[in-house]
């Protein structure tokens, strides 16, 4: 079922969850341990992101280096299936530019559509690990839009392949990323927001946002977005912080905010143990405040610590 459609049915809000795919070598499994204490919740929908590859440099017998691409959590596809057939949830996969041609996600999004996976979440991806800027591939999309038109184009049966005849028409419910405190490449809000309405206006039907750990901030995004004639579902994602060191990591690696008060319980705290308890009544405050403000979907970004989650749908569901 479409997520949109999902939302549409609900009476109340929503749980829904994004794992990791498992690291290569890890099975199926794995994958399971992370969601099986959330099941209880009955996520509404589970997404399953979509890393590029990176890439290490060895070094040759004359001393020069080779550039060597690997895929450290390759599988989402895969993992979709595993999950509609394991436990009977839809699924979201998420679709990157990065590292693929045009005729490679056109693939796999005709692997998608046969396993009947009916949503997508569309984005551009990040650089390659060490690399300044991103660079799509030769014969890739270059950004979202791109990405998203090549979905929506499918959706009206209209594939690469220009002398293709009564080609078949998926049928993907498609979402886009939203950033509450902007994308770090926007050089302001106001234009951020527009390249949010431009990817709405391509045929985006809902929006997941970037975690953030202060409400007023999304639901000031919320406001702005509706301002800008987008009536489409927003859906807020969230994380609790669960170790100290992520105080500097969350805002080098995702360009976000960490309200002061939050702040300032943790770097009170004496071992990680504690940090994640304030990280979790945080996340239980935030998500109380959320459902109470009428929010359709509250998504959890699990990073496989399904217990750190599970103790604040107790709290919250």
């Amino acid at each position: 079922m479409k997520v949109t459609d999902i939302i549409s049915n609900a009476k109340e809000t929503l749980f829904s969850i994004e794992i990791l795919p498992p690291l290569k070598g890890k099975d199926i499994n794995s994958v399971y341990n992370g969601i099986d204490p959330l099941i209880e919740f009955k996520p509404a929908f589970i997404d399953v992101t979509y890393h590029r590859e990176e890439f290490v440099l060895r070094k040759r017998i004359d001393g020069s280096f080779d550039k060597v691409y690997t895929r450290k959590r390759p599988g989402t596809v895969a993992i979709c299936a595993a999950l509609m057939n394991h436990y009977k949830i839809d699924t979201v996969p998420h679709l990157i530019c990065g590292g693929f041609s045009k005729e490679e996600t056109e693939n796999a999004l005709i692997e998608l559509s046969f396993l009947g996976v009916d949503n997508v979440l569309v984005l551009r991806g990040d650089n390659v690990k060490n690399e300044p800027n991103f660079v799509p591939e030769p014969d890739g999309n270059k950004s979202s839009i791109e990405l998203l038109t090549q979905v929506k184009n499918m959706n009206n049966g209209i594939y690469l392949d220009p002398d293709l005849e009564n080609a078949s028409q998926s049928n993907f419910c498609i979402s886009v990323s939203g950033y509450p405190e902007k994308h770090y490449e926007s050089p302001n809000m106001s234009s951020d927001l527009k390249w949010l309405k431009a990817k709405i206006d391509a045929g985006a039907e809902y929006i997941v946002t970037q975690m953030f750990f202060d409400n007023k901030k999304f639901l000031d995004f919320v406001d702005a977005v509706k301002a800008m004639g987008i009536n489409v579902p927003i859906i807020p994602g969230i994380k609790p912080i669960t170790t100290k060191k992520q105080l500097s990591v969350l805002p080098k690696i995702f360009h976000i905010d960490i309200p002061e008060i939050l702040t300032n319980e943790i770097e009170k705290c004496k071992d990680d143990k504690a940090v994640k308890e304030v990280g979790i009544e945080w996340a239980i405050q935030q998500s109380k405040e959320l459902k109470a403000a009428g929010t359709p979907v509250l998504h959890y970004y699990t990073m496989g610590l399904a217990e750190t989650t599970r103790k604040i749908a107790i709290e919250v569901f």
